[in-house]
């Protein structure tokens, strides 16, 4: 099992270079180049989640990105540090409204990489949060000639 493991500091210009990265490293460990642009749109949506998390919560810790690499399936996992609130909850600070913003703006992108993975796991709490997103890879071609 190969992982790779990305730290960017919480800001927009550095999503891109997070889905450059997955690209490269799910196209080395054999999803199906048809599906490349799925796995860029989706670590681009789960990054900039992050990304508003910490920004909106003052928190200076980078976002953090693991590449995984197993047999038959290629993962990725953006994880964030920013208190979640639970279900109907309210996260300490918010505004008027600013956990029901912020939770329609989520459940639109959970949405959107929900359709664009085989499989998807959303976890949080109030020491961050997690998604975790899987593809099927098939082993390299072999050339028999």
């Amino acid at each position: 099992m190969a992982t790779v493991e990305l730290r960017f500091s919480a800001l927009p210009e550095h999503v891109r270079t997070a889905r450059l990265v997955a690209a490269a490293v799910a196209r080395r460990a054999g999803v199906d180049e048809t599906v490349l642009d799925e796995v860029r749109l989706a670590v681009g949506e789960a990054c900039t989640r992050a990304v508003g998390l910490h920004r909106n919560g003052g928190i200076s810790a980078p976002v953090k990105v693991l590449l995984t690499e197993e047999e038959k399936q290629f993962s990725i996992e953006v994880g964030d540090e920013a208190p979640h609130p639970a279900p109907g909850g309210r996260t300490p600070g918010d505004g008027p409204g600013g956990a029901e913003a912020e939770s329609e703006e989520d459940a639109m992108g959970l949405a959107v990489i929900s359709g664009l993975v085989d499989d998807v796991e959303v976890s949080s709490g109030e020491h961050g949060g997690t998604i975790r997103m899987r593809w099927s890879t098939t082993p390299p071609a072999t050339f028999h000639g």
